[in-house]
């Protein structure tokens, strides 16, 4: 499938032409301004450049999608040293089905973002969805597209997209207990969306999972400088007016970059679903119900 390149005017009023990571045109007609081109094939067998687009901000999924390809062009400028080897972003070579997610599920009058911090191997790595347990992206939410591959990938950490095999336990938490509690899609993205600080996935050099505070402080302070920016811009976009932070890391960032920026919204926390944390392996569900119970949400999303 063709993708094509983007022209994106940054804050600091510099042009940058950028390649489009693959993906439908799923945006709405009229707010992509399309030109035909004929190419081939990359030799990563990625699609060649064959349209060039510019998003414009006339829903509320096109202005969410533009702030993330305008923070992928700020961070395809970066670059992470030791410890990390690899870094993969989902949102360039997932750009296909995290599309149709938020084409699908991002839309006006929602009220609440869930906040995670960024994409795990076996979930938004292969799926390009938050949280993206394959099961659950292909069975529940009903996310289809094409998934590329990173240009540089460590051998026991392929990305085999929605064919991908092996479940993700955080994701598999999350997406399970949302299904459980709202039966349908349509019952939790009423009123809430789904969305990760940062895109990007680091690993080291024997494919260990690093997630950003573990990065050196330099290059965590820099690339979370970054990805506070976006949140603010994509807070506004949605309109949202309750963040939950789904982890203490990520209810943190979000409290203090939204004050900083004096967007006044309320700002939670749930616990994350990892099983890294000893916690969430004695029961989850029944303490994030819980916690939905205490900040009065779970009759709305029940209802």
């Amino acid at each position: 499938m063709p993708r094509g390149l983007f022209v994106l005017l940054l804050p600091e009023n510099k042009s940058l032409r950028m390649e489009a990571p693959p993906g439908r045109e799923r945006l709405e007609q009229g707010d992509i301004l399309q030109r035909e081109e004929s190419q081939g094939k990359d030799p990563a067998g990625l699609p060649g450049p064959s349209t060039d687009r510019c998003i414009s901000s006339s829903t509320t999924a096109s202005r969410f999608l533009q702030v993330e390809l305008e923070l992928n062009a700020r961070l395809r400028m970066m670059s992470f040293g030791k410890p990390v080897r690899y870094t993969y972003n989902p949102l360039e070579y997932a750009w296909d089905t995290h599309q149709c997610y938020v084409d699908t599920y991002c839309r006006g009058g929602q009220s609440i973002l869930f906040l995670g911090m960024n994409p795990g191997p076996f979930g938004m790595a292969q799926t390009g969805v938050p949280f993206g347990e394959v099961k659950a992206v292909r069975n529940w939410l009903k996310i289809t597209g094409r998934v590329g591959r990173p240009a540089d990938e460590h051998p026991k950490r392929r990305i085999t997209g929605l064919d991908c095999t092996q479940s993700e336990v955080s994701g598999a938490r999350f997406w399970g207990f949302f299904q459980e509690l709202c039966g349908e899609p349509h019952n939790f993205f009423r009123h809430c969306f789904v969305h990760n600080l940062c895109p990007l996935i680091f690993m080291n050099d024997s494919g260990k999972n690093l997630t950003p505070p573990e990065l050196p402080i330099v290059q965590r302070d820099a690339l979370l400088s970054c990805c506070d920016d976006a949140l603010c811009q994509v807070v506004t976009a949605l309109g949202v007016s309750l963040v939950i932070g789904v982890g203490k890391v990520s209810e943190q960032r979000a409290r203090r970059a939204l004050a900083e920026a004096g967007i006044k919204v309320r700002v939670e926390g749930i616990m994350h679903p990892s099983p890294r944390n000893p916690l969430a392996n004695k029961g989850w569900a029944n303490i994030v119900r819980a916690k939905l119970e205490e900040l009065g949400l779970l009759s709305l999303l029940t209802g």
